[in-house]
């Protein structure tokens, strides 16, 4: 008989992945199923019993083809004529801690489910990250 977790039955671990040298859309799709929990046999879709996941060295992340160049961002206030652009290279070199929640948020629900996903992502640009205790527990 199939089982129904229950969000006090779930144990999370900590995962440590570094982006170096890495295709950003594959690393992308590895963080969202971490998040959402479906490497788990305990895998419950109507359950947040996803992992955290900690991604360092986020900048230094491969690109294929000329996206760097030529994929925009667009951003808007409501306001008539406040639209803003961005491109992929100004967003890896400015935010790249946005460009990640942005990639992995449209893979995730688009519900609280989501959203409390999300809230497990960590995102460094540096090898430098506050987590060590959390990550070197699980291992």
């Amino acid at each position: 008989m199939t089982r129904s977790m229950k969000t006090s039955e779930i144990t999370r671990e900590w995962h440590l992945i570094d982006a170096t040298d890495k295709t950003f859309g594959r690393l992308i799709t590895e963080v969202a199923t971490l998040l959402r929990g479906k490497h788990k046999p305990i895998y419950t879709p109507n359950v947040d019993c996803g992992d955290f996941v900690v991604i360092i060295n986020a900048t230094k992340v491969k690109f294929s083809g000329v996206k760097l160049q030529d994929k925009e961002y667009f951003t808007h206030s409501g306001y008539f004529g406040s639209t803003k652009s961005k491109t992929l290279e100004e967003m890896l070199n400015k935010t790249p801690e946005k460009l990640y929640y942005l990639a992995v948020r449209g893979m995730l629900p688009k519900t609280k489910l989501g959203r409390a996903m999300i809230k497990k992502l960590k995102v460094y640009q540096g090898s430098e990250y506050p987590h060590t205790a959390q990550i070197s527990k699980s291992k």
